[in-house]
C-alpha cells in the first residue's frame, strides 16, 4: 500500500466521504479522488492537516504496509499487528527547504553553484521520476558549503537504508529569494 490506498482505507474507516474530507481541507473532491489514485500529493499543510484529522501520523500515511488502526500499527495480510521494521523501498518524502513541497524521492543531487560568501554554494535537487524527457527535479535546499550537503546527503541515505519514510532536512542553510537572486541569510550573533 501506499499514500493513496492508506488515505482511502483511513478515510473510509472514519467513515468521512470524500466530499466531506474535501470540504474540511477546502478542496475539490475530485483533488481528494486523484490523491486516493496514487495521481498526486497534496501540498504539505494539507498532508499536514489530513494527519491530525484522520489521527495519524505522516509516516503511517506515506507507509508502504497496510494500516491497522490509529496506534500506527501494520499488519500483513494474515498476521496480527505488529510494529516491525519498515522494509527500505529506495524512496523517502523530503519536505522542501519552504516547506511548501513533499518530494517523494528515489535519489538527491547535489550541484556547486558558486563560491561567494553571500549567496548559495550548493543546491540539493530531489529527484521524484524520470522519463524520456528526463528527471523531474525539486529543490529541496540550499547550502552554504560543501560540507554541509554532503552531510545531508549521507542522513537521507541513511535515512532510506533504515526504512524511514520521510525526512527532514538539517542543514540545509536559511535564504531570502529576490526577483533574481538567492542570499544567504546570516544568523543574528
Amino acid at each position: 500500500m501506499g499514500f493513496g490506498e492508506n488515505l482511502r482505507a483511513i478515510r473510509r474507516k472514519k467513515n468521512i466521504s470524500q466530499e466531506e474530507l474535501a470540504e474540511t481541507l477546502n478542496v475539490s473532491r475530485q483533488a481528494v479522488s486523484r490523491w486516493e489514485q496514487n495521481n498526486g500529493y497534496p501540498e504539505m499543510e494539507k498532508m499536514i492537516a489530513l494527519s491530525k484529522l484522520l489521527n495519524v501520523t505522516l509516516d503511517n500515511l506515506v507507509s508502504e504496509h497496510k494500516i491497522s488502526d490509529e496506534t500506527g500499527e501494520e499488519t500483513i495480510q494474515g498476521e496480527q499487528p505488529k510494529t516491525s521494521a519498515v522494509i527500505p523501498t529506495g524512496r523517502i518524502l523530503i519536505r522542501s527547504h519552504d516547506g511548501k513541497q513533499l518530494v517523494n524521492c528515489y535519489k538527491v543531487i547535489s550541484m556547486h553553484l558558486s563560491d561567494s560568501m553571500d549567496v548559495p554554494n550548493y543546491v540539493l535537487y530531489g529527484v521524484d521520476s524520470s522519463s524520456f524527457w528526463g528527471e523531474n527535479r525539486e529543490i529541496l535546499g540550499w547550502y552554504a558549503d560543501e560540507e554541509s550537503v554532503q552531510k545531508e546527503t549521507a542522513d537521507i541515505a541513511a535515512a532510506i537504508e533504515m526504512g524511514k519514510l520521510s525526512y527532514e532536512l538539517k542543514y540545509a542553510a536559511k535564504v531570502k529569494k529576490g526577483i533574481l537572486s538567492i542570499k544567504l541569510v546570516k544568523d543574528a550573533d
